[in-house]
């Protein structure tokens, strides 16, 4: 998947969550360069669109946690996923399977 946006065959969509959760690691660790590295490729990567959640992101979220019991980021993640038009969501956590509205892909099935 990786390789296929690097090629720019699929454009990846990320989120301030998945910013924020990609930085926690390199603030606990100081590690400065590994910081600047993962905004640069989250936020201007090349094949790579950075979402900002506005109110209807907002609403949706809300939506899809009332009724599937996600967390807020997850909710986020899946809410801007739709927003945007993605016709995949590439995750770890199997249990997303569960969102109908979207193809969710788990790694570990790859």
């Amino acid at each position: 998947m990786f390789n296929r946006i690097d090629d720019g065959l699929l454009t990846a969509v990320t989120s301030p969550i998945t910013l924020a959760e990609c930085l926690v690691h390199p603030y606990r660790l100081g590690l400065t360069q590994l910081q600047k590295d993962f905004f640069e490729l989250i936020v201007n990567g090349a094949n790579t669109l950075f979402t900002p959640i506005d109110q209807t992101i907002s609403q949706k979220a809300a939506q899809l946690r009332s009724g599937h019991h996600l967390t807020l980021a997850d909710a986020f993640q899946i809410s801007s996923a739709l927003a945007t038009g993605c016709d995949a969501f590439l995750t770890n956590d199997i249990d997303l399977k569960a969102i109908s509205d979207l193809n969710v892909i788990v790694l570990s099935e790859l």
